[in-house]
């Protein structure tokens, strides 16, 4: 009796989650795979949302043969760059250093992480402040009072870039600073203990136990990384708008470009175009970093 009852329990109880987990995949159905789908269609027609012609694969090869395309891969590609040799350590660096506090580490950990409760909007207006070209600027007055003479933070191509990242960093490094000392709780303290009566400093903890136990989570908050700063939009569009002269035109910006520049007579198919070789870009990337990374993170 128990052995026959056994599977029906099991095949009442999958069928209870599945009923109690409909609604969330209804929703995410809805929500979420619904409109890739349209984008998917949409891709292959010209389309304003009030007349829609299908035009098959002419969207991509538009898309293909824009000049500011190339400008904008090699924009984010700077971006992304700047971000991960200025960004990613930032965050690691901060907690480990956070971790050696013993006292007030609450307090530094909510003061670190408020750039992160800060509306994005509200810090870009805020950063516009600081990167007053003018010789009184806030950042041109703490370079002034180094012998620095100002510079044109975000009207020269050449910082503008730069300028974007710092903020950018400014404002994210707080959430990846709490993920790692989340994940140096689980550091076992034998390791370091052991660490301390062999002689080794600081720094030789960190590289011979810190970051072989949080080689896991380095591996997964780097290719996250890179995904977020390969779809950079709010910095180059709140403080150049992609200027000046394209330099912070990025791959979303362009996209924004092809959906909303031109009021009624902007063509979604190319911004849906566009948007779906970003995804796949990003999808091929991630699966060969995961192929190439799955034995370091398990060992």
């Amino acid at each position: 009796m128990r052995r026959r009852g056994l599977p029906r329990r099991q095949r009442t109880g999958g069928l209870s989650t599945f009923l109690f987990a409909l609604p969330l995949l209804v929703v995410f159905g809805v929500f979420a795979w619904l409109p890739i789908g349209r984008s998917l269609i949409m891709s292959f027609q010209e389309t304003n949302l009030l007349t829609t012609s299908w035009v098959g694969l002419d969207n991509f090869r538009a898309v293909f043969a824009d000049p500011r395309l190339v400008t904008a891969i090699v924009n984010t590609g700077w971006f992304a760059l700047l971000a991960l040799v200025f960004g990613y350590p930032l965050p690691l660096v901060a907690a480990v250093l956070m971790s050696e506090v013993r006292r007030r580490k609450g307090l530094y950990s909510a003061l670190a992480y408020l750039p992160v409760v800060v509306p994005p909007v509200v810090a870009v207006l805020l950063w516009r402040f600081f990167y007053d070209p003018r010789p009184e600027g806030v950042f041109n007055t703490l370079l002034g009072a180094v012998g620095i003479d100002p510079l044109p933070w975000l009207q020269s191509a050449t910082w503008a870039m730069p300028s974007l990242v710092l903020e950018a960093t400014w404002a994210a490094a707080g959430g990846t600073m709490i993920i790692y000392l989340a994940a140096l709780t689980s550091v076992p303290p034998e390791l370091y203990d052991a660490a301390e009566v062999d002689g080794a400093s600081i720094w030789r903890k960190v590289w011979h136990v810190t970051l072989p136990q949080l080689r896991g989570v380095l591996l997964i908050t780097f290719i996250l990384q890179i995904i977020g700063t390969a779809q950079v939009f709010l910095e180059p569009y709140l403080f150049t708008n992609g200027g000046p002269a394209d330099a912070t035109l990025t791959v979303l910006l362009l996209i924004y470009r092809y959906a909303f520049g031109q009021s009624l007579g902007a063509d979604y198919g190319q911004a849906t175009a566009l948007s779906l070789l970003l995804a796949a870009f990003l999808a091929v990337l991630s699966l060969i970093y995961f192929r190439l990374t799955r034995n370091w993170s398990a060992t």
